[in-house]
């Protein structure tokens, strides 16, 4: 993945400090994309997380958000005995993923399905930024 600098548009754009915050630590996430997820648009308004999490329970999850940072975290655990494997191809290690949410994202629910955590998300745009008619009179 390609770093880029972003220090020129501190400059000359002003108060979007988060949103270059929020550019720069999608840059440096460490997890080297583990585990893999996928974002899907369901509808203009509603969102889906699809994060691929086999061999986790319901249990070893925890999703958490605040100031919209959605954090999915999977912790295994601790077995008492050690396995010896042969091959392991299958990664069983811990890890947190966090996702940067825009304003007026709520957080619907979440299902574990076949391996797979899904997370519902949905745009809610109050009455007061939505477009309005204004009657001439």
């Amino acid at each position: 993945m390609r770093n880029f600098d972003l220090a020129p548009l501190y400059r000359s754009a002003i108060g979007f400090d988060r949103l270059f915050n929020a550019l720069e630590a999608g840059q440096s996430q460490g997890n080297g994309g583990y585990p893999p997820y996928n974002v899907e648009l369901v509808d203009e308004n509603y969102y889906r997380i699809a994060i691929a999490v086999a061999g986790f329970a319901e249990d070893e999850l925890d999703i958490t958000t605040h100031d919209n940072l959605l954090t999915v975290r999977g912790a295994h655990q601790r077995e008492s005995a050690e396995k010896t494997y042969l091959y392991q191809g299958i990664a069983e290690r811990n890890f947190e993923r966090k996702f940067q949410l825009a304003e007026h994202i709520q957080i619907k629910g979440a299902k574990l399905e076949n391996g797979l955590l899904y997370i519902d998300l949905e745009r809610v745009v109050p009455e007061t930024l939505k477009p309005r008619k204004i009657e001439i009179k």
